[in-house]
């Protein structure tokens, strides 16, 4: 993506450090938080590799066509689970974005995007209004669960013992976390487009 050097490799750490996160929530119990760990692990780690900043690496025009590739199929994917629940329509429409944005790329490579008279694409604008919506409702979303986590400790109840403590990939606070973390990248990759 194209945008100051430091900000870029502040991207591509959020989303690497997410991706990796994901990983560990692979090993989840539960077979539901695998798989879906799993689809936010490869946004994570492409947002990475997209994220690198151009004057270090400028990507060939290939590799954008591969990320084309990499997530259309992690949208057609995306799009077989949403048979199963609505949750996995936020993971359809990121994987688009993504393929949006590779696409954008590969088609004009080495360019600023959406600066000067051309304005703000339709599809940019819609994408950017989605994701603020989805970044704000995601932090709203996590402030009750730190509040309940806060008050529990704080009434003396006794915490689970070692064994009943969540692991790292069932805790959901932590994979509210990772999401909105997701989130703002994509907004902050999208507004550099």
């Amino acid at each position: 993506m194209h945008g100051p050097a430091s900000p870029g490799w502040l991207l591509v750490a959020l989303c690497a450090a997410t991706g990796a996160y994901c990983l560990l929530r692979m090993r989840s119990a539960v077979e539901e938080q695998r798989r879906t760990a799993g689809g936010e692990a490869v946004m994570g780690f492409g947002m990475a590799a997209m994220a690198v900043p151009a004057a270090v690496a400028a990507p060939p025009h290939w590799a954008w066509l591969g990320y084309v590739g990499v997530f259309g199929a992690a949208a057609l994917r995306a799009l077989w689970a949403a048979r199963s629940g609505r949750h996995h329509l936020h993971h359809l429409v990121g994987a688009c974005a993504m393929v949006y944005m590779a696409g954008v790329m590969a088609a004009s490579p080495g360019h600023h995007h959406a600066h000067g008279g051309s304005g703000v694409p339709l599809v940019t604008g819609a994408l950017l209004l989605y994701f603020t919506g989805y970044v704000l409702l995601s932090g709203f979303r996590l402030l009750p669960v730190a509040a309940v986590a806060a008050g529990t400790g704080s009434a003396g109840t006794t915490l689970p013992g070692p064994a009943r403590r969540p692991g790292w990939g069932d805790r959901p606070e932590l994979s509210r976390a990772c999401r909105l973390s997701m989130g703002i990248a994509m907004l902050a990759m999208l507004v550099t487009l």
